[in-house]
This record gives C-alpha cells, structure tokens and sequence, in this order.
C-alpha cells in the first residue's frame, strides 16, 4: 500500500534496536482519514472470505481493527493482556511475548464472543517475530473457528515472523512489509 509506505517514509523514525516509531499516525496518535483507507484495503483482501469476527490484541491494533471492521459490518474482539474484573467466566489464554515491550503476557478472550461457526481475520499493527499472531490463531484454533487471515499495517520482513506465520498456513497480507532499515534508510520489499 503505496500511501502506508509514503507515510512511514515521511513521518516514521527509525531508533535503534530494530524500532520503527509510527506513533505520530498510527499507534500513539491516530491519523483517521489514513486509518479508513487502511480498512478498505484489508476489505479489499479479504471481504470475500465470510468474515464474521476480527480478533486484534490490545491495544495498538483495536483503532485499525475498528475501522476495518466497519467494512467488513462484524464486531471486534480484543485479546486483553490482563485478567480483569469484568471478564468473568471461561476464557481462552495463550502466552505471547511483546518485541516492543520485551515482555510475556498471558492474553485472554472470552469464551463468550469466539465460537466455532466464527471466521476470524485477525488484524494488528506490526508483525516482527510473530508471538502475537501466533498467540491469537491459538486462542482462535481453542475455539474451534477458522483463521481467514491476519491483516498487517506493517510488517519487518527481515524478521522471522511473517514466514513463521506463512508456514503455518495462515495467509498474511501485510499493507507495507520492510525488507531493511537503519536509522537513516528504509528498504521496502
């Protein structure tokens, strides 16, 4: 997605470490307008596979997944990083380790909202090493619903997770994918 790919270049900071900063329009503050042609994009991949939920994890992917789900006319989920007094009940749990955060969280979902007829496209801000994703197809696989799909605003390709999660045999569709940077370049594929 060419637009995602200019804005990272223009309004993107590259840190040490592997870190690529997107907080002035996609993950901190939020650029609406970009977010809505975001969604219409993953519609456009993905509006043919009988999509009935989109599952993202908190908290960076619930605004892209919001908007998209408004395409698609089905609900979010979101997988919380915390056991909360609200959520009461059976849970699905799988463990997944933060890149950014360099910390292991259980995350959790409510048996209640993912059920077995479900066809879940899952949608996330970043894929890097994949723990998330693979975190959320489990909770999915527990259900017994069927992964159509994870949407990706951006992938670093020079990671391990997106051909992980390909190897798997989920189909991942990521709107700008890295091939290299460094804190004065970008390379996408």
């Amino acid at each position: 997605m060419k637009l995602l790919e200019d804005r990272i270049r223009q309004d993107g900071k590259i840190r040490s470490g592997g870190v690529l900063k997107v907080d002035s329009f996609l993950n901190h503050q939020i650029d609406v307008k970009l977010y809505a042609e975001i969604g219409k994009e993953f519609h456009r991949l993905f509006g043919d596979c009988g999509v009935t939920k989109i599952l993202t994890i908190e908290a960076s992917g619930i605004g892209i997944a919001c908007v998209a789900a408004q395409f698609f006319d089905v609900p979010v989920i979101f997988a919380k990083k915390n056991k909360t007094k609200n959520i009461a009940g059976d849970v699905y749990t799988s463990k997944v380790e933060s890149f950014t955060h360099g910390k292991v969280y259980d995350i959790i979902v409510a048996k209640e909202f993912l059920h077995p007829e479900d066809r879940v496209l899952i949608i996330d801000d970043f894929l890097a090493n994949g723990s998330a994703l693979q975190g959320l197809i489990n909770l999915v696989k527990d259900a017994g619903a069927t992964v159509v799909g994870a949407g990706i605003c951006i992938e670093k390709a020079f990671q391990p997770g997106g051909d992980l999660i390909r190897s798997m045999g989920v189909r991942v569709e990521s709107l700008a994918r890295i091939k290299s940077m460094t804190e004065d370049s970008i390379e996408f594929c």
